[in-house]
């Protein structure tokens, strides 16, 4: 196997639209790739092998996963209807020195400018190995979505500049939300409390819901 790196979108969604059908199993020996029992202790595995296939090129950095394409590449498990089985990440909370950042210039714009989404079976009963790849969608926010994306970020970045970090749930946003992105609960970071004091508190990422990308394959189907 050559490594395949592509050089434009229409490269891009060729190779991507060549894996859909196929189980990781089979894309794991064709990238001569060790296959795990089980992702408890790989929660990355299938991300970095569907990455090593289609030919992603930022590695760990903060950069779009395509970066000539500008172009954010996220797996997505789905169940048997096709519904998402969990929110996706989309990259950390700046908790701190957030002083006249806008949303224009913000990452979670920078990074769902323009995302290929790769669904993947994700229900527990299908061993790991059997698992297929999904057909793939190239999507970018249409203006209602990036308005609504905005207002989210917008109502977070507030109440964290506010020193209400500890106070957002869940709940909080309608596409977006955010919620604690550590490996443990020891994991602190500084960021401002109800006084303005610096207090410690677990690291927050931003997530999509469910229900939004959700929204983003169906229409997909229409």
């Amino acid at each position: 196997m050559t490594e395949f790196f592509p050089i434009n979108e229409h490269q891009l969604m060729n190779r991507a639209q060549t894996v859909a059908g196929y189980n990781f199993a089979e894309i794991a020996k064709y990238l001569n790739l060790p296959i795990p029992e089980n992702l408890n202790k790989q929660k990355g595995w299938v991300g970095n092998l569907i990455e090593t296939f289609l030919g992603a090129n930022a590695g760990s950095k903060a950069e779009r996963d395509f970066v000539n394409l500008g172009i954010e590449l996220k797996t997505i498990p789905v169940d048997k209807h096709g519904k998402p089985l969990e929110t996706t990440f989309v990259c950390v909370t700046p908790l701190m020195a957030n002083y006249g950042v806008i949303w224009e210039t913000s990452h979670v714009k920078y990074k769902l400018t323009k995302v290929l989404w790769i669904p993947i079976e994700g229900d527990r009963l299908i061993p790991l190995a059997e698992r297929k790849v999904g057909n793939p969608i190239l999507w970018t926010p249409t203006s209602k979505q990036e308005l609504q994306l905005k207002q989210d970020w917008q109502e977070l970045m507030d109440m964290i500049a506010l020193g209400q970090v500890e106070k957002i749930t869940a709940r909080y946003g309608t596409y977006l939300q955010i919620r604690p992105k550590a490996a443990n609960g020891k994991a602190l970071t500084e960021a401002i409390g109800e006084n303005g004091q610096i207090i410690m508190t677990r690291p927050r990422g931003f997530y999509l819901k469910k229900s939004f990308t959700e929204q983003i394959l169906q229409s997909s189907l229409i």
